[in-house]
């Protein structure tokens, strides 16, 4: 089964948390390409990337997408997490304006949706992963990627600030991946 992304990060927990399945990389397949998100949803974006990667491949492939999504804010970045500063924009440079945007409301409350999608060229299998939190005053942690540094678990916690054992169990990207290898 080929995960279609180059994010390394979200790659290493596909590999550990389906660590029953053979999963193998983009680059392991000599694929070097980069799928526009360019739909509406989670969804949308994930089933493009699988059957887009499944028509150069013809290997079962599995795709996601995935977001942070701010409730003062209508559910903004949502699906442009990580476009909404332009592709050329670091993680920290996201994150610091998502602090900043979370400042400006009252309520801090978000949440991350992951969506996975399995496809075979005829089966569709849809995983779906969501958890609440808050968006932290400052980025904390060292473990992760991506928004993990400002996502606070109700723990207090932010994701980054995890072990990796412990964020694949409780991260939306992990709860999708469980929900998605039930139905498989």
């Amino acid at each position: 089964m080929i995960a279609a992304t180059n994010n390394q990060g979200k790659l290493k927990e596909i590999k550990k948390i389906l660590e029953s399945y053979k999963i193998y990389s983009l680059k392991e397949r000599n694929i070097n390409i980069d799928v526009e998100e360019d739909q509406d949803t989670f969804l949308g974006n994930a089933t493009k990337k699988a059957k887009e990667i499944y028509n150069i491949t013809r290997e079962e492939t599995i795709a996601d997408d995935s977001g942070l999504c701010i409730n003062a804010l209508n559910g903004f970045p949502g699906v442009l997490t990580h476009r909404f500063l332009g592709e050329d924009a670091t993680d920290e440079t996201r994150n610091t304006a998502l602090i900043e945007k979370a400042n400006q409301c009252d309520d801090r409350s978000a949440k991350v949706v992951c969506c996975i999608v399995y496809y075979d060229g005829k089966r569709t299998v849809v995983g779906e992963g969501v958890i609440n939190g808050f968006i932290s005053k400052e980025r904390r942690g060292t473990n992760g990627f991506g928004f993990d540094e400002i996502f606070e678990l109700e723990n207090g916690q932010t994701l980054a600030e995890l072990t990796p054992e412990e964020k694949n169990k409780v991260s939306a990207r992990a709860l999708a991946l469980q929900d998605l290898k039930r139905k498989l």
